[in-house]
Protein backbone atom coordinates (compact mmCIF):
# COMPACT_ATOMS: atom_id res chain seq x y z
CA UNK A 1 0.00 0.00 0.00
CA UNK A 2 2.87 2.35 0.78
CA UNK A 3 4.42 1.72 -2.63
CA UNK A 4 1.09 2.51 -4.34
CA UNK A 5 0.66 5.75 -2.36
CA UNK A 6 4.25 6.77 -3.15
CA UNK A 7 3.66 6.14 -6.88
CA UNK A 8 0.48 8.23 -6.78
CA UNK A 9 2.26 11.05 -4.95
CA UNK A 10 5.24 10.98 -7.34
CA UNK A 11 2.80 11.26 -10.23
CA UNK A 12 1.08 14.21 -8.50
CA UNK A 13 -2.25 12.40 -8.76
CA UNK A 14 -3.74 14.64 -6.06
CA UNK A 15 -3.12 17.58 -3.79
CA UNK A 16 -4.34 17.69 -0.20
CA UNK A 17 -6.74 20.59 0.37
CA UNK A 18 -9.31 21.80 2.83
CA UNK A 19 -12.72 20.41 1.98
CA UNK A 20 -14.66 23.00 -0.09
CA UNK A 21 -18.27 23.69 0.84
CA UNK A 22 -20.88 22.51 -1.61
CA UNK A 23 -18.77 19.60 -2.85
CA UNK A 24 -19.11 15.92 -2.02
CA UNK A 25 -15.95 13.81 -1.81
CA UNK A 26 -16.00 10.33 -3.27
CA UNK A 27 -14.67 7.34 -1.35
CA UNK A 28 -11.89 5.00 -2.36
CA UNK A 29 -11.05 1.40 -1.60
CA UNK A 30 -8.05 -0.86 -1.71
CA UNK A 31 -7.99 -3.81 -4.09
CA UNK A 32 -5.47 -6.54 -3.30
CA UNK A 33 -4.01 -9.12 -5.66
CA UNK A 34 -1.33 -11.78 -5.43
CA UNK A 35 1.02 -12.03 -8.42
CA UNK A 36 2.39 -15.51 -9.07
CA UNK A 37 5.52 -16.70 -10.87
CA UNK A 38 5.10 -19.20 -13.74
CA UNK A 39 5.99 -22.04 -11.36
CA UNK A 40 3.19 -21.06 -8.95
CA UNK A 41 5.32 -19.41 -6.26
CA UNK A 42 4.23 -16.02 -4.97
CA UNK A 43 6.11 -13.25 -6.75
CA UNK A 44 4.64 -10.26 -4.88
CA UNK A 45 1.59 -8.81 -3.25
CA UNK A 46 -0.05 -5.90 -5.06
CA UNK A 47 -2.32 -3.22 -3.67
CA UNK A 48 -4.18 -0.78 -5.91
CA UNK A 49 -6.15 2.27 -4.81
CA UNK A 50 -9.46 2.48 -6.67
CA UNK A 51 -11.94 5.36 -6.58
CA UNK A 52 -15.57 4.47 -5.97
CA UNK A 53 -16.65 6.05 -9.23
CA UNK A 54 -20.16 4.62 -8.98
CA UNK A 55 -20.93 7.51 -6.59
CA UNK A 56 -20.02 10.15 -9.20
CA UNK A 57 -22.85 12.27 -10.57
CA UNK A 58 -23.09 12.96 -14.31
CA UNK A 59 -22.77 16.64 -15.18
CA UNK A 60 -21.03 17.38 -11.87
CA UNK A 61 -18.19 14.90 -11.47
CA UNK A 62 -17.93 13.83 -15.11
CA UNK A 63 -19.28 14.68 -18.55
CA UNK A 64 -18.09 12.22 -21.18
CA UNK A 65 -17.13 8.60 -20.62
CA UNK A 66 -16.78 7.48 -24.23
CA UNK A 67 -13.28 6.36 -25.14
CA UNK A 68 -12.06 5.16 -28.53
CA UNK A 69 -11.01 1.53 -28.68
CA UNK A 70 -9.40 -0.69 -31.28
CA UNK A 71 -11.18 -3.90 -32.16
CA UNK A 72 -9.17 -7.11 -32.26
CA UNK A 73 -10.07 -7.57 -35.94
CA UNK A 74 -8.44 -4.21 -36.73
CA UNK A 75 -5.26 -5.11 -34.85
CA UNK A 76 -5.05 -8.49 -36.61
CA UNK A 77 -5.53 -6.77 -39.98
CA UNK A 78 -2.71 -4.30 -39.26
CA UNK A 79 -0.42 -7.13 -38.15
CA UNK A 80 -1.20 -9.05 -41.34
CA UNK A 81 -0.33 -5.99 -43.46
CA UNK A 82 2.91 -5.53 -41.48
CA UNK A 83 3.92 -9.16 -42.07
CA UNK A 84 3.05 -9.00 -45.79
CA UNK A 85 5.11 -5.82 -46.27
CA UNK A 86 7.98 -6.84 -43.98
CA UNK A 87 7.47 -3.98 -41.52
CA UNK A 88 9.03 -4.08 -38.08
CA UNK A 89 6.49 -4.14 -35.24
CA UNK A 90 6.94 -3.15 -31.61
CA UNK A 91 4.85 -3.69 -28.51
CA UNK A 92 4.44 -1.11 -25.77
CA UNK A 93 2.89 -1.61 -22.36
CA UNK A 94 2.29 1.51 -20.29
CA UNK A 95 2.28 0.86 -16.56
CA UNK A 96 -0.45 2.75 -14.71
CA UNK A 97 -1.73 4.22 -17.99
CA UNK A 98 -4.90 5.51 -16.33
CA UNK A 99 -2.84 7.53 -13.88
CA UNK A 100 -1.34 9.75 -16.58
CA UNK A 101 -4.57 11.38 -17.78
CA UNK A 102 -5.29 14.91 -16.54
CA UNK A 103 -8.73 15.59 -15.08
CA UNK A 104 -10.77 18.56 -16.26
CA UNK A 105 -13.40 18.32 -13.52
CA UNK A 106 -12.98 19.21 -9.83
CA UNK A 107 -13.16 15.84 -8.10
CA UNK A 108 -12.48 15.45 -4.40
CA UNK A 109 -11.73 12.13 -2.75
CA UNK A 110 -11.45 11.25 0.90
CA UNK A 111 -7.93 10.40 2.07
CA UNK A 112 -7.39 6.65 1.51
CA UNK A 113 -8.08 4.26 4.35
CA UNK A 114 -4.97 3.60 6.40
CA UNK A 115 -3.47 7.01 5.60
CA UNK A 116 -5.96 9.32 7.33
CA UNK A 117 -4.58 11.28 10.27
CA UNK A 118 -6.72 11.90 13.34
CA UNK A 119 -8.32 15.37 13.22
CA UNK A 120 -7.16 16.11 9.66
CA UNK A 121 -10.22 17.09 7.59
CA UNK A 122 -8.40 17.64 4.32
CA UNK A 123 -9.40 15.79 1.15
CA UNK A 124 -7.53 14.81 -1.99
CA UNK A 125 -8.29 17.06 -4.96
CA UNK A 126 -7.63 14.76 -7.89
CA UNK A 127 -5.36 16.24 -10.57
CA UNK A 128 -5.04 13.04 -12.57
CA UNK A 129 -7.32 10.17 -13.31
CA UNK A 130 -7.57 7.24 -10.92
CA UNK A 131 -8.81 3.69 -11.49
CA UNK A 132 -12.55 3.50 -10.89
CA UNK A 133 -13.47 7.01 -12.04
CA UNK A 134 -16.15 7.16 -14.72
CA UNK A 135 -13.92 9.19 -17.03
CA UNK A 136 -10.70 7.20 -16.37
CA UNK A 137 -10.68 5.28 -19.66
CA UNK A 138 -11.33 8.48 -21.61
CA UNK A 139 -8.51 10.43 -19.95
CA UNK A 140 -5.57 8.11 -20.33
CA UNK A 141 -2.94 9.16 -22.86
Amino acid sequence: MKAEIQALERNKTWTLQEFPKGKRPIESKWVYKIKYKPNGDIERYKARLVAKGFTQMEGIDFHDTFSPVAKLVTVRCLLAVAVKRGWHTHQLDVNNAFLHGDLHEDIYMKVPQGFRKEGDNRVCKLNKSLYGLKQASRNWK
